[in-house]
């Protein structure tokens, strides 16, 4: 899955693929355990090239590695290598979802949230500047595009599972997070 920041990448590969019954991975999480570091301190630490060179590397490596579904950081797709990646990707039958959100969702998602190095200051007017400059690239890397607005993640991963076509019925869909929180 690719994305904005806010788009909701985690929660919805998260649900998807408990849905599945595969596991899931996130390369932002993949690149914090390989740093010892949150990727805000790698940002302040080592700067955003190192960053993206860790990220470029997560990725290769989680695209030969990992066969369930895949979260993407907001600004993987912009690393050439990453986009051939994908483009082989799905060229093997591989599906690369995009979502989508508005602004106006994403903002009450990320608000001031400093882990995200990239939208400090003020995130909204950062957010959309990354947009336009990434926009056509998720579009044009996407096998399908699904807006994730303000419906519940349930709902967009059973969308997704839907579109192509991954069950012949959409089981029921529950966050595992929120299971883990109601057991603890």
């Amino acid at each position: 899955m690719i994305g904005p920041p806010g788009s909701g990448k985690s929660k919805v590969g998260r649900i998807l693929a408990a849905g599945l019954g595969v596991t899931v991975r996130d390369t932002d999480a993949d690149i914090e355990e390989s740093a010892g570091k949150p990727v805000s301190e790698i940002f302040v630490d080592d700067g955003e090239p190192r960053f993206r060179e860790l990220e470029r590397e997560a990725v290769l490596a989680a695209l030969a590695e990992h066969d369930g579904v895949l979260s993407l950081g907001g600004g993987a797709v912009m690393s050439p290598a990453t986009q051939e990646a994908l483009e082989k990707y799905t060229a093997g039958g591989g599906h690369v979802v995009f979502l989508d959100v508005p602004l106006s969702i994403a903002a009450q998602r990320v608000g001031m949230n400093q882990a995200r190095p990239l939208l400090l200051g003020n995130p909204r007017a950062q957010w959309q500047r990354l947009m336009t400059e990434r926009r056509p690239t998720y579009e044009r890397l996407a096998t399908l595009t699904i807006v994730s607005s303000e419906r519940p993640g349930e709902r967009v991963a059973a969308e997704i599972i839907e579109a192509l076509a991954l069950a012949e019925e959409v089981p029921d869909l529950v966050d595992p997070k929120k299971n883990e929180e109601s057991t603890t």
